[in-house]
């Protein structure tokens, strides 16, 4: 498990550019975020990048926001600028859009997803908890 510590979580959110971070979570959590998102006011959730063996997704949000990611159990990286395309094509080999740029706009705003990723492992506990 990784993670990332930061100054201040409070990152704006805003359109995903060329240098946009990139929040990494298992498949199972993310995927109870990307529902948790949805369910919420407005545009919440950007752009969502899966791999192909489906054990990870990943969230786009604003530049800046690996700087200030400590969520456990995820990690934030920093594209410093090598230039995240965000077209249909999926951004490299082994991955593709769960949510398009276009479908999602803006980035993720990473409060909302700090919260949504919170909320969702706390599902994935009461529900293993029952079995």
């Amino acid at each position: 498990m990784e993670t990332s510590r930061i100054n201040d979580p409070r990152t704006p959110p805003g359109r995903p550019a060329a240098g946009c971070d990139v929040v990494t979570v298992p498949a199972r959590q993310g995927l109870e975020a990307v529902d948790i998102l949805r369910r919420g006011p407005g545009d919440a959730v950007g752009p969502v990048l899966h791999d192909d063996g489906g054990d990870t997704l990943g969230f786009l949000v604003p530049p800046g926001t690996a700087a200030a990611w400590d969520v456990p159990g995820s990690t934030c990286t920093e594209t410093d600028g090598r230039g995240l395309p965000l077209a249909p094509e999926p951004p490299g080999a082994g991955s593709d859009w769960l949510l398009p740029p276009g479908d999602a706009d803006l980035a993720t705003d990473p409060v909302v997803l700090r919260e949504a990723l919170g909320e969702a492992a706390r599902m994935i506990k009461a529900a293993d908890s029952c079995r």
